[in-house]
């Protein structure tokens, strides 16, 4: 009897094991360690909003997390909830933006949207209202494990897709050779300070390879960059609201040119 439940709790784990997920395919993406310096020299070269820390998350083309990190001494010191906010930012900016691709119409050179870009279209009334809705969070990918791993080189979120879909600033596509290889998100501050870290990290670690990747911005050295709605001006387009207000926010086109 003893040896027969020997058996089938070895069998249990075997099957166990082989159904966790094993989505990701980061080899060609940055390690955490690359993650954390780069979220951190971002940081500390912005310094709108209320300064305060943040978290990073990659994501590789099929919406698995490679990495999560924070600039903080310990997880406590950014906001909590931003850990997932950050993951769910690089899934949609993975989820809604595409690589250079010939054979496609439309857009063949390949269209970048961040998540700042889809601020405006999912207002009530606009033509993508709702799309917030859609892709929600796994929430046992967003909650396992020990919070003492979180933010740490094998957070809980590490190897799954968390998904979600996120409407402020913070997520863009990673790009190398024009090819859309992923996403970073960002998360910690005001959703405008979010962008321009998430932005400045991106540069930080040279995925940010456009190419002809064309974007929404009318500024072809920043297709995905934020654009802000004028004081008083009604959400349209793919604009974005100020935060803290102007010039607190800081200028976008001051944000380093992609390649």
């Amino acid at each position: 009897m003893i040896k027969r439940f020997a058996i089938t709790v070895a069998i249990g784990t075997a099957v166990c094991a082989s159904a966790a997920p094993a989505y990701a395919d980061c080899q060609s993406l940055p390690t955490w360690s690359s993650l954390k310096s780069a979220l951190s020299a971002a940081v500390s070269a912005d310094t709108t909003g209320f300064k305060l820390n943040m978290w990073g998350t990659i994501v590789d083309r099929d919406g698995s997390v490679c990495a999560v990190a924070f600039n903080g001494s310990d997880f406590r010191d950014q906001w909590l909830g931003s850990r997932v906010i950050s993951a769910q930012k690089a899934n949609t900016a993975n989820d809604f933006s595409l690589g250079r691709s010939p054979g496609r119409a439309g857009f063949p050179q390949g269209l970048a949207l961040s998540t700042a870009n889809l601020y405006s279209q999912v207002q009530p009334g606009l033509s993508l209202f709702g799309l917030q809705h859609s892709n929600p969070v796994d929430t046992e990918v967003a909650y396992d494990g020990s919070e003492n791993l979180f933010g740490a080189q094998r957070d809980p979120m590490t190897g799954r897709r968390i998904g979600g879909v996120n409407v402020f600033g913070g997520g863009l596509a990673l790009y190398r050779n024009g090819q859309n290889i992923g996403a970073v998100g960002v998360s910690g501050d005001t959703s405008c300070r979010d962008h321009r870290v998430a932005w400045l990290l991106r540069h930080n670690l040279s995925l940010d390879q456009f190419g002809t990747v064309a974007g929404v911005s009318s500024d072809p050295q920043r297709p995905d960059n934020m654009i802000f709605l004028a004081t008083g001006e009604a959400p349209n387009g793919f604009k974005h609201p100020h935060c803290l207000g102007d010039p607190a926010d800081g200028n976008p086109t001051d944000l380093p040119a992609v390649q």
